[in-house]
């Protein structure tokens, strides 16, 4: 059957925000040490900067980076990481069970960020730290009065504010591996009390509710107390989820999207009935701040995980449930970004790219700033619990003036081609078009030290399509970017 893919220009499904091409790094393996942060590479920056990396994740224009954690910071004191190295202590850390010697913290983050282009991302400590803590970080990295806490920022070398918009009120409070775990009460409660202290320092700042990961029935629960607590303080509800293919079954994790959209959409009812339940006008989006693929790897092999052309396969889908849910997802943060869970992986002296990397940079390049609601039929298939999936996943931005259009495309086929049309529902193509496709010589296609390039991208300029119609041919186990003129 052909493949058809319906675009109405006028039909939107919201604006799309940049900051759903966000990024994390947590301290955490060779994440920070070894892959951001390197002084004994010859790939260093006078700073200690990988420039390599900073070179690749450049590629990605990430948007707004997360940081410290993750677990890490539930057991993390910020003032360790500021001020001369020499005097830095090193600590026990628990939740990975390493030493952190915090040669990196606050004020190299930040400067890290500004070098690649991105918002920092701040998560306080709610699990073993306290309000006044939370509250005195905010004050180092924001505050202008000439406090003791600002005063101490500007003898650490600066003088003006960080100005750090973006504050996460704990990691993954709802998981019983977290330092701190705490019951949806507990939490709820929480959150109230640091937000009020930290917005009271700075107003400007948005908060991320730790709502979400373990996704047992208590988070219905979560979000109802947070909302019903401390709803004027709650600017973002941040989730996390990450996926894998246990099972060696190619059609059901590819099916996994199923569960993705479920999950948005469940959530996005759940918010919209406690806002309409406790009278909030304001909309209340989704941050998305953790995901990725990891399946393979644990704390022993510092989640290095080597990613194949089907994860990259994987990545994609993710990224078009977020287009597709524009209007409520408003942030998301591929976990994370170097080394660990990541689309760069490093050596002392060089990286490559993971399969991963590549569909999230087209992605990040070619998504407009209004996305799409699109209608598309063709073949399905059956994976896992889901049945009647459709082969192709789709996606699509337009820009504001309605004269630019990008179709993000996953074929879940193994060994077969899919024939697509493209019909406008208004208007017409103008000029030629161009298709970039992120594919392999298999599902199982990796890249490596050895062989950077055995999954990669492959661009082709077609000619200009006649009239509303376009016809493409998409290759098995491949993710196509279509970007070309409307008029």
């Amino acid at each position: 059957m052909n493949h058809v893919v319906h675009v109405d220009p006028a039909r939107v499904a919201g604006e799309l925000d940049r900051h759903v091409f966000g990024g994390f790094a947590e301290h955490l393996g060779r994440c920070v040490y070894g892959g951001i942060y390197d002084p004994d590479s010859p790939q260093a920056d006078a700073r200690g900067f990988r420039k390599d990396v900073l070179k690749a994740l450049r590629r990605l224009r990430l948007s707004v980076i997360r940081y410290p954690g993750g677990n890490f910071v539930s057991g993390y004191r910020w003032r360790d990481g500021v001020g001369p190295l020499e005097e830095r202590p090193s600590r026990l850390e628990l939740a990975w069970h390493a030493v952190e010697p915090n040669h990196f913290g606050t004020n190299e983050f930040v400067t890290w960020c500004r070098a690649l282009g991105a918002e920092p991302y701040l998560v306080v400590n709610c699990g073993d730290g306290d309000m006044r803590e939370a509250r005195d970080w905010v004050e180092y990295c924001n505050g202008t009065a000439s406090t003791s806490l600002v005063k101490l920022r500007r003898q650490h070398g600066f003088p003006e504010p960080h100005r750090v918009k973006f504050w996460g009120i704990g990691n993954e409070v709802d998981g019983s591996w977290q330092i701190g775990h705490k019951t949806p009460q507990e939490y709820a409660r929480a959150f109230t009390e640091f937000g009020k202290v930290m917005k009271w320092v700075d107003p400007e700042i948005k908060l991320l509710a730790s709502a979400t990961s373990a996704w047992d029935p208590s988070f219905v629960e979560r979000a109802q107390l947070l909302l019903e607590q401390a709803a004027d303080l709650v600017d973002y509800m941040a989730i996390h989820w990450y996926v894998g293919n246990r099972e060696d079954n190619f059609n059901h994790y590819m099916a996994t999207s199923e569960l993705i959209e479920r999950r948005l959409r469940a959530y996005e009812g759940l918010i919209d009935a406690l806002r309409l339940a406790q009278h909030i006008d304001r909309p209340i989006p989704i941050a998305v701040d953790e995901w990725n693929v990891w399946y393979r790897t644990g704390v022993n092999e510092n989640l290095e995980e080597i990613y194949n052309l089907e994860d990259a396969l994987m990545v994609a889908l993710q990224l078009n449930a977020f287009v597709r849910h524009a209007s409520t997802v408003k942030m998301a943060n591929l976990a994370q970004v170097v080394n660990v869970i990541a689309p760069i992986m490093t050596s002392p002296t060089d990286l490559f790219l993971q399969t991963i990397f590549y569909p999230f940079e087209l992605y990040s390049r070619f998504a407009d700033e209004i996305a799409l609601d699109l209608h598309w039929e063709g073949d399905t298939f059956d994976g896992g619990p889901w049945g009647a999936v459709r082969v192709l996943d789709v996606s699509g931005t337009r820009d504001r003036e309605g004269r630019h259009l990008s179709l993000f495309l996953v074929n879940r086929t193994v060994d077969t081609e899919s024939e697509v049309t493209i019909k406008l529902a208004q208007g017409h193509f103008a000029g030629p078009m161009e298709m970039h496709v992120v594919n392999g010589p298999d599902i199982k296609a990796v890249n490596s030290f050895e062989a950077p390039d055995t999954v990669g991208v492959s661009v082709e300029t077609l000619p200009e399509a006649d009239g509303p119609l376009c016809e493409l041919v998409l290759p098995p186990h491949s993710v196509t970017v279509l970007t070309c003129a409307i008029r």
